[in-house]
């Protein structure tokens, strides 16, 4: 058997989806309950559990699907695909070209408007309670995929430092280190590299000089970073995260765009006025500061309405975006609001 296909190979202990999990525990009525990404309402939406998933019983199929029983994609397709502009930016060789990257030692700083701050390593957020999600994954750009994480619900960290009562947001940073990503400096050694991988323009044609402005950062209202959805993911499909999709630290917020979920985490701040953002200050009119996943509002480049679906199949499968990526339990925090102004 190859490398690959034994990276393909489901371990042992992956646990069942959500929905395997909730009917084995008597919580689904037949037609009922299922979530509904309809209208905006979350009144049929089933709460989601933070309770480990029950093993696979012995002779049972270790096919692993998401609460729609979809698949999840495949990990030489995950690890293989994506968007990392720290290294590439191509949407391919994202693995080769973040072999670079030193993911230990890593210390993750939660300070801010807390009564507690900490520095956390990976193994101190595995301690406060490691779980499997699986969850679908959306991009901008028209893809998805779904992805069995590991990791903690990031208000398990947040509960630990203690909010004070002048906290509003969550701003997120990822390392800055142009030694080892040569995207965030055209003056590093492996800038010449990154070029030739295809940073001359990126996806909207923009040239290499555009504004960015690094380390990547991304923030969340408090509300939707204490969501039991909200994930700080430390692996997947069983292992430690791998450099092209985050190691060691990354958030998953799996009802927005995946820009939102930022990679390589090294700080949380908690604030109180919302911060700026990466692409909400390089593409406001594209990719704008709330990013939830809504098949009705379209990008300058990209219709939403419908999404490759990543299974390295040769035609990948298209299917219809579902609003808020089908979590329709998010819909109360967006109450009030214009989805459509507020993008």
């Amino acid at each position: 058997m190859s490398q690959d296909e034994r990276e393909q190979v489901t371990p042992e202990h992956i646990f069942l989806s959500r929905r395997e999990f909730l009917k084995r525990a008597g919580f689904l009525l037949a037609g009922g309950l299922v979530l509904s990404a309809c209208g905006g309402e979350a009144t049929s939406a089933v709460p989601f559990s933070p309770t480990p998933r029950p093993t696979l019983p012995p002779g049972a199929g270790g096919q692993l699907v998401d609460e729609f029983g979809d698949p999840a994609t495949p990990l030489t397709k995950i690890r293989a695909w994506g968007n990392y502009y720290e290294f590439t930016r191509s949407n391919e060789g994202i693995r080769e070209a973040a072999q670079s990257l030193r993911a230990f030692p890593w210390e993750v700083r939660v300070d801010g408007l807390v009564r507690n701050p900490r520095t956390f390593d990976p193994d101190d957020l595995r301690r406060l309670g490691e779980e499997e999600r699986i969850y679908r994954m959306r991009c901008m750009q028209a893809w998805s995929m779904v992805i069995p994480w590991l990791g903690l619900p990031l208000q398990k960290v947040l509960s630990a430092v203690e909010p004070t009562a002048e906290a509003r947001w969550v701003r997120f940073e990822a390392l800055y280190d142009p030694q080892q990503m040569p995207g965030q400096d055209k003056n590093s050694p492996g800038y010449t590299q990154w070029l030739e991988s295809g940073g001359q323009r990126d996806m909207g044609g923009r040239s290499a000089d555009a504004p960015y402005i690094w380390p990547y950062q991304e923030a969340l209202r408090l509300d939707e970073a204490m969501h039991d959805l909200t994930l700080l993911a430390t692996g997947l499909y069983g292992q430690p995260l791998y450099p092209e999709n985050g190691a060691p630290v990354r958030l998953v917020v799996p009802w927005k765009y995946s820009f939102k979920s930022i990679k390589a985490v090294v700080r949380i701040e908690l604030v109180a006025e919302r911060p700026v953002t990466f692409w909400s200050h390089v593409a406001p009119e594209e990719m704008g500061f709330w990013a939830n996943v809504n098949p009705d509002v379209p990008t300058p480049r990209w219709k939403q309405g419908r999404e490759m679906r990543m299974l390295g199949q040769d035609p990948e499968p298209i299917m219809s975006t579902l609003l808020f990526n089908g979590y329709a339990e998010v819909a109360s925090m967006y109450a009030g609001m214009d989805l459509r102004k507020d993008f």
